[in-house]
This record gives C-alpha cells, sequence and structure tokens, in this order.
C-alpha cells in the first residue's frame, strides 16, 4: 500500500516495568484521521491517518492486522475491528479472544511480524528500529506511543478507527469512555478532594507522577498523588522508597501489582511502618489489575469506576 511520512519521527524510549508497561519519553498527540471513512466496512478509502511516526495512506480496509501493542489489541477490538486482526503480541491478553501469538513487543522482531503477511501492523515503540525494518519489508505500520493523557488516548481511537474502516464504532466508544468517567468522578463526594494518593507499579515502590496517563485520572478525581514530590521524576515513573512512601502518609493507596506480584491489601499492611499510613488504618487500599490500570484504552473507565468506589468508601 502506499504510505508517506512527514519528514519528522518521534520515537519514544521505552522504559519497561515488570509485566506492566512500556513509558514514552516523549508524548506525541497523534492527529485525528483526515479521512475516516462511514465508520463500517465499506467505509471510504483511501484514508490517511497521522501516527508517531509520520502520515500513512492506506487504499483499502486492513484485513491482516498485527498489534503489538496491548492497548491498541484492546482499542481495535472495542471499536470492532478484532476480525481484522490476524496477531497480536505476547502481551495482548485481553479481550479473551484475541489471537495471542509469541511475537514480543519488548524485542519485536519484523520478519517474525512480517510473516503473518499483515497490511496494517500497530505499534506503541519504535523498538530497535523496527518501523524503519518493517518498512524495508513493505509492510505498513502506525506508530501509537503510550498516551500521557485522556485525550491522547481518545485521539488513539480514533486514529485507528479511520485506518480499519470504524470510525464511527470509534467515536462511540470515545463517548460512552467520556460519559463513564464523568459519572464516576462526579459520584464522589467532595470531601475526597485533596486526598493523597500512592500509585505502585511494583513491589520495589515504582510510582507514577501527575504528568502520566494514570497521574491525569487521578487528577480528575482531585487528589494529590504523592509521586509528584519525587527528587528525581524519572520521566513521570520515579522510585520512590518505603520511607518516603510512608512519611508521605496517603489516604488512597492504589495497587498496581497485585497479578504481576500478589500484592495486596493484606501484604501492605504487612510492610514495615506501613500500619500508620492513613490509607491501610481506613481501609482505603484499591487492588487494582495491573492491566486495567497500566492501559490508556477503553478501560481507563472500568478503572475511573472502581476509583470512585473505593473513594465512595
Amino acid at each position: 500500500m502506499p504510505r508517506s511520512r512527514s519528514a519528522r519521527r518521534l520515537t519514544p524510549v521505552a522504559l519497561l516495568l515488570p509485566l506492566v508497561l512500556a513509558l514514552p519519553a516523549c508524548g506525541s498527540d497523534p492527529a485525528a484521521p483526515e479521512d475516516p471513512g462511514t465508520g463500517t466496512a465499506g467505509g471510504a478509502f483511501p484514508v490517511t491517518v497521522t501516527g508517531d511516526d509520520g502520515e500513512l495512506t492506506l487504499d483499502a480496509r486492513p484485513e491482516t492486522i498485527v498489534s503489538m501493542s496491548a492497548s491498541a489489541t484492546e482499542m481495535l477490538f472495542a471499536i470492532g475491528a478484532g476480525e481484522q486482526v490476524e496477531a497480536v503480541d505476547s502481551t495482548s491478553d485481553f479481550p479473551a479472544d484475541a489471537p495471542t501469538t509469541d511475537l514480543s513487543a519488548f524485542t519485536p522482531n519484523a520478519e517474525a511480524i512480517a510473516g503473518y503477511s499483515p497490511d496494517l501492523v500497530v505499534l506503541s515503540d519504535d523498538v530497535n528500529g523496527v518501523v524503519d525494518a518493517l518498512d524495508a519489508l513493505a509492510v505498513p505500520t502506525l506508530l501509537l506511543g503510550a498516551a500521557d493523557t485522556l485525550d491522547e488516548s481518545y485521539a488513539q481511537i480514533e486514529v485507528l478507527g479511520g485506518a480499519t474502516g470504524h470510525a464511527e464504532e470509534a467515536a462511540d466508544v470515545v463517548a460512552g469512555v467520556q460519559d463513564r468517567i464523568t459519572a464516576a468522578v462526579a459520584s464522589v463526594p467532595d470531601s475526597a478532594q485533596g486526598m493523597r494518593v500512592y500509585h505502585e507499579l511494583d513491589p520495589g515502590f515504582y510510582s507514577a507522577t501527575s504528568d502520566t496517563f494514570i497521574g491525569a485520572v487521578y487528577d480528575l478525581f482531585g487528589l494529590e498523588n504523592v509521586a509528584d514530590g519525587a527528587a528525581d521524576p524519572a520521566g513521570g515513573y520515579p522510585q520512590l522508597s518505603a520511607e518516603y512512601v510512608v512519611g508521605q502518609a496517603p489516604d488512597l493507596v492504589v495497587l498496581a501489582d497485585t497479578v504481576c506480584c500478589g500484592e495486596s491489601a493484606e501484604t501492605l499492611a504487612q510492610r514495615p511502618a506501613f500500619d500508620t499510613v492513613p490509607a491501610v488504618q481506613e481501609g482505603r487500599v484499591l487492588e487494582a489489575d495491573d492491566a486495567v490500570a497500566s492501559r490508556w484504552g477503553p478501560r481507563t473507565a472500568d478503572f475511573a469506576e472502581a476509583l470512585a468506589a473505593e473513594l465512595r468508601g
């Protein structure tokens, strides 16, 4: 398929945390599709969409998609493009019927990806120059790096809708997520404003600041993120210490390491000095699903609703 790129290419730098995240050093905002079509299988093509790697023109609706991004996989299935997805990477474990393979998003192999004869590959990171390698094999690619804001996540859903012939479905998904998050925020009493939250990515006290996607969700609820005070923000994902977290006295703890690492409200309370933390004393510990709390996709609404329920007590 004919392809054009803008002269400037944005290449996110990934920092991998255990089984959870691929973290970008920069967050570009992919533009909405220039010609997203009608949102159905008969949508208007050719269509040109823009990702972090520039413009991509698709002459016809892609029917053999490979997703190398767990978040993109969730988006594709949510907008009704699941039947067009031929293969997904090893971390794409949702929805259950996603065609998971042993393709690695962390160490991608262009030849292995091309082996599926895709007419579209969606990635969240340009690891080891995989985009150029796929270009050399004449494989169309769409790079959509990790979102830093909800608006960036919504834009990616719309880009994928345009690229796959599901623009209307994508718009509906975005509207639905927005409505659910708005309702979740509105359901929380004003007394929750200013509560201090500690978000835990792993037991090594890696966290996320307000400059991250998950941090943006906490901002909507008016919460104060204890990670914002870290001496080294580390691109939005600092490593804190037990002493620091205890000293910050968070009113809410969100554990996003329940699946990977078996953490729970019980194990948290057993840590030295954590029995003095207000969140532990008052039972405000949200045991989140790692993937739901870490992926910038439609299930962000699930996370917002779980957070609201915890804040309502």
